[in-house]
């Protein structure tokens, strides 16, 4: 099976730390990102396999399901949302902004790769509740079709989980804005 990622969210450190233990321990995967978010959640992002990313993201759940407040595992995730996670995306030809929050770290990967995948849109960054009281966000660019079908579908599968937040999208931002964007 191919590559993945999963990531897991709890609602306290103690717990997303052991999760994260488990995660490791259970399978073969390699952790991306593990820490604290506001407001004291802790994430986990790995990747690894499909099968044992899956396996992973299962027994973080089983550590303590009343704890954990979302979670997914994606195959074959889009190639953008790395560098969009990390703020390293470079985009050169800015169009219309789209703009897309969530309740949940997980929900906006999952709203970002369904965007990614939906039509030709560039991820320019995702916010991963850092400084947002759990709360996360996604930027991204393109013609104004392309990014309302993407904000579209991202809001459709985002929100049959509960965590869409709200969504806009701007036809021709101005260069003053996007100075402070990219």
């Amino acid at each position: 099976m191919g590559k993945a990622i999963g990531m897991v969210e709890f609602k306290t450190v103690s717990t997303g730390v052991m999760a994260a233990d488990t995660m490791v321990k259970t399978a073969e995967i390699d952790i991306i990102e593990a820490q604290t978010v506001c407001p004291g959640k802790y994430i986990v992002i790995i990747t690894g396999e499909l099968s044992a990313v899956r396996a992973a993201v299962d027994s973080a759940g089983n550590v303590s399901p009343e704890m954990m407040s979302d979670s997914f595992v994606l195959g074959n995730p889009h190639e953008a949302i790395f560098p969009a996670i990390y703020g390293t995306a470079e985009v050169e030809n800015t169009k219309a902004l789209g703009i897309l929050e969530t309740y949940s770290a997980p929900s906006i990967i999952v709203a970002a790769d369904t965007a990614a995948k939906t039509s030709l849109v560039d991820l320019i960054e995702l916010r991963i509740a850092r400084g947002m009281c759990g709360k996360s966000y996604m930027f991204i660019t393109g013609e104004i079709a392309a990014v309302s079908a993407a904000i579209e579908r991202a809001k459709e599968v985002v929100g049959d989980t509960g965590f869409f937040l709200d969504s806009s999208i701007i036809a021709n931002p101005d260069s003053k804005l996007w100075e402070t964007i990219l």
